[in-house]
């Protein structure tokens, strides 16, 4: 019997590549046709943000589909290289572990492969019945999409399904225990960040995965911290 293609959304990696690799090859384990989507911040925080954006280049080497929007901490280190300021902010939310593991002096030494990648990623991706974003979308502005600071900033829980097409929200960026990223799959915002990097005992600490045919939740507990 065949079996139909899953699709799958992983929340906030933030340099933990272990985790996401064990939860990949070890839980998911994704075939041909399979799709995976991540949440944004794959970088900064974590030990091995390089690793994370090697083992997506892996994937994709071995035939399979993955895309990745683009989450604040990808935003604040393609910014740092051009403005001191948000080399400060940057620096402050965990970039600095980001060029320990390039072994770079600063966001110009990461190599032009993975900032040219960072650079390429949207902001949002629209499926049939999710738009997929890092942190939300503003419904005060008469286009929900204008506003590129809320798809990345944005901790708002306000949805108005009826502007993007009956679809619902699917979020990271506002870690959340496991009991309220379960609650919140029956809402119009899913939530999938559940704090992988920040670990926490049973309820936080594990990259998040949810398969949108079954909505069925899958968790790895963070083997990187």
């Amino acid at each position: 019997m065949t079996v139909p293609p899953r699709t799958f959304v992983i929340g906030d990696i933030h340099g933990c590549a272990a985790t996401l690799r064990q939860l990949v090859d070890a839980l998911l384990l994704p075939a041909p046709g399979d799709r995976i989507y991540l949440l944004g911040d794959l970088i900064d925080r974590g030990p091995d943000s390089k690793g994370v954006l090697d083992f997506i280049f892996e994937l994709r080497e071995r035939g399979l589909s993955v895309s990745s929007i683009r989450g604040n901490h990808e935003e604040m280190c393609l910014q740092a290289g051009d403005d001191h300021q948000f080399l400060e902010l940057w620096a402050a939310n965990g970039g600095l572990a980001t060029l320990e593991s390039f072994q770079a002096d600063g966001p110009g030494d990461i190599p032009h492969l993975y900032r040219a990648f960072l650079g390429s990623l949207p902001l949002y991706i629209l499926l049939e019945d999710f738009v997929i974003v890092h942190a939300g979308l503003n419904f005060d502005t008469p286009d929900p999409f204008s506003d590129t600071s809320a798809m990345l900033w944005t901790r708002s829980p306000f949805v108005d399904r009826y502007r993007i097409g009956g679809r619902r929200l699917i979020c990271g960026h506002t870690p959340v225990p496991r009991t309220q990223l379960e609650a919140s799959l029956s809402s119009d915002k899913i939530l999938l960040d559940n704090g992988c990097v920040f670990g926490g005992g049973p309820e936080m600490g594990s990259l998040a995965a949810l398969e949108l045919g079954s909505m069925t939740t899958c968790y790895q507990e963070n083997i990187d911290c």
